[in-house]
């Protein structure tokens, strides 16, 4: 078997091996806190994130829900989808809320958590004024219309998720309790119209299955799911239930592929909420459903770098022409416009890979979260300004169409709260152990054990990471290290200075268990190769990798080759600087990291053709 049939096979391999051991083991995150990112490269797109936060102006952002409360404001009003004529005004605040809310959790920032605060007392204020329980930027008319025509309004119940989910992470990262009573209040709305409804009224709106579908309920059974498990009432799981539609969830369940069609982010977000309601409720059901829906996507309808949307295979709408739909499993290669990779998508398949991995601790998981997040999360980032895309495209010749800072789609909102979450999920914990998923430059405090973990790397332009421990004394714990599925030849693992002697297998945990000392130094070290990374349609429509690295070619043409991928291998190369160079039918290449890559004109994925 050829190394680049192993590299497309092993996960698949080894997923199969967990399907049926979710219960086998458990990890948990580390909190927000216990994880600080040190000076690095990735610092520094959390900090251009962070500067975009702080300019943001509260007053601005709390004009919408003002007014539609009556109450006086002069701000000058937000533009683009938060502006007064947009369905979705009042979703970015929501979304700003939990951005900051990880932060000040991270770093108890005084300026910041006033800030916060304020946002809230001021929106209670809208609140009160709206009835006491109803909060939103919109009039609640738009939920009558949805009632009433099952439609022909633009989302009133995705951007009050945003609200609510906004106002929860305030709650419960920050410790303000009067945000958890508003969402308590918000739900109580939720639930008193839903008891007005039938249940073929409630199926006629919940049924999303069309194109770019008007009444998409976005993650609200999601925050119910949440929101009980902060509140253990019974009357938020069932309200919950409410949004958890078996017209979905049935297929998925029994392992039917239905994802062909349907509008990503309307669907993926349900997927969040089926996994929240699994963790709250241990009703295997749902978990059965969310890891399916998770093996399909991630096999049969992602691009190389773990990003999905696209083209929809019926289009009867002008977006889903281009963008936003899920297509038909394993056919990809002619789906690359310039309007694939919804980057909320992206967002809410790192959450599910996360989850998954949290249920079974299988390296196939932390292997693909590993990969979207060098490869498909930092790349939406302008490294200049922070400003983020709405769509990532892989073909050729394509830009990256940064947002306005005044634009407020829903990638902005998703994309505040992805990098003010780039410290989640490096690291995991069970009761008396570690695991290392990403080889980020950061400082992990497990207090509770009275351990620091310290690493210390410039990956991945660096092929190794360093991880000193601190610990008051020595201390009996395993040390599960990520080697990841491009790590199949080479890798080396010492400690103090000595190799370790055990088998390195890619695609797998390796265990240090031992007894550890103060000042013990763990080294993982990687010998990087080319491979390339086929379309599943088309095995002459391929993306070049450099180790974990997905490569971009900086070019104002499509990538067309002649050859094949033997050849194409052999006549790529890298220089120190990480520019890396293809030469090819006469022509020489240039090629530098997907994420590294913000001005230029470029392709990720090139086309042999020997057509004479």
């Amino acid at each position: 078997m050829t190394t680049r049939k192993l590299l497309i096979l092993l996960p698949v391999l080894i997923f199969l091996n967990h399907m049926n051991g979710l219960a086998q083991s458990r990890v948990s995150p580390f909190k927000s806190g216990e994880v600080k990112i040190s000076d690095s490269w990735i610092k520094d797109r959390e900090n251009l994130n962070t500067a975009y936060l702080y300019q943001l102006d509260p007053e601005r952002l709390l004009h919408n829900f003002r007014v539609n409360a009556g109450i006086p404001s002069t701000a000058q009003p937000l533009e683009g989808w938060e502006s007064s004529q947009c369905g979705l005004r009042g979703h970015f605040t929501g979304h700003y809320l939990s951005a900051c809310a990880l932060l000040i959790d991270r770093y108890n920032d005084p300026a910041l958590r006033e800030r916060i605060d304020y946002m809230i007392d001021a929106l209670s204020e809208c609140q009160q004024k709206l009835g006491g329980k109803y909060l939103s930027a919109f009039p609640a008319s738009d939920f009558d219309t949805l009632e009433r025509k099952y439609g022909d309004v633009w989302a009133p119940y995705y951007t009050y998720h945003k609200i609510m989910q906004g106002l929860l992470d305030v709650c419960v990262l920050t410790g303000n309790k009067k945000a958890l009573n508003m969402a308590i209040l918000m739900a109580d709305y939720v639930r008193i119209r839903m008891e007005k409804l039938t249940e073929h009224e409630i199926e006629k709106i919940l049924f999303t299955a069309q194109a770019n579908p008007s009444n998409e309920a976005g993650g609200m059974n999601e925050v119910l799911h949440n929101l009980y498990a902060v509140t253990k009432d019974p009357a938020h799981l069932k309200l919950a239930s409410v949004f958890d539609r078996k017209w979905l969830s049935e297929p998925l369940k029994e392992g039917k592929d239905i994802l062909s069609g349907l509008h990503s982010n309307t669907h993926i977000a349900l997927l969040n909420g089926y996994a929240r309601r699994f963790e709250n409720t241990h009703d295997n059901y749902y978990c059965e459903a969310v890891k399916n829906f998770w093996e399909m996507l991630l096999f049969h309808h992602c691009y190389a770098n773990g990003s999905s949307s696209g083209p929809r295979p019926i289009a009867v709408t002008p977006t889903s022409r281009i963008a936003e739909h899920w297509g038909m499993a394993g056919h990809l290669s002619a789906t690359l416009t310039g309007e694939i990779a919804e980057s909320c998508v992206t967002h809410n398949t790192q959450k599910l890979s996360a989850d998954l991995f949290r249920w079974t601790a299988s390296p196939v998981y932390a292997d693909a979260y590993f990969n979207t997040f060098f490869n498909a999360v930092l790349p939406i980032q302008n490294i200049d300004n922070g400003r983020v895309v709405y769509h990532l495209p892989l073909g050729s010749p394509r830009t990256k169409l940064f947002l306005k800072e005044n634009d407020f789609r829903c990638c902005n909102g998703s994309g505040v709260e992805a990098f003010a979450r780039l410290n989640t999920n490096i690291y995991f914990h069970n009761d008396t152990n570690v695991w290392v998923n990403l080889f980020i430059p950061s400082e992990l405090n497990w207090s509770e054990k009275g351990i620091v973990l310290n690493q210390t790397t410039n990956f991945p332009e660096e092929p190794k990471t360093t991880i000193k421990i601190s610990c008051r004394k020595k201390i009996a714990f395993s040390l599960h290290l990520l080697i990841p599925a491009w790590a199949t030849c080479g890798t080396k693992v010492l400690v103090n200075g000595k190799p370790v002697n055990e088998q390195i297998k890619p695609l797998s945990f390796l265990t240090l268990n031992r007894e550890w000392t103060n000042g013990d130094v763990v080294e993982l070290v990687f010998s990087y190769k080319f491979h390339l990374k086929s379309m599943p349609d088309n095995p002459n429509v391929f993306a070049c990798f450099y180790g974990p690295v997905m490569l971009a070619f900086i070019t104002n043409q499509e990538i067309i080759l002649k050859g094949n991928q033997e050849t194409v291998l052999q006549n790529i190369s890298k220089d120190k600087e990480w520019i890396f160079q293809l030469k090819n039918n006469g022509e020489t290449y240039k090629l530098l990291p997907f994420y590294q890559v913000t001005g230029q004109s470029y392709g990720v994925y090139a086309t042999i053709r020997n057509e004479f």
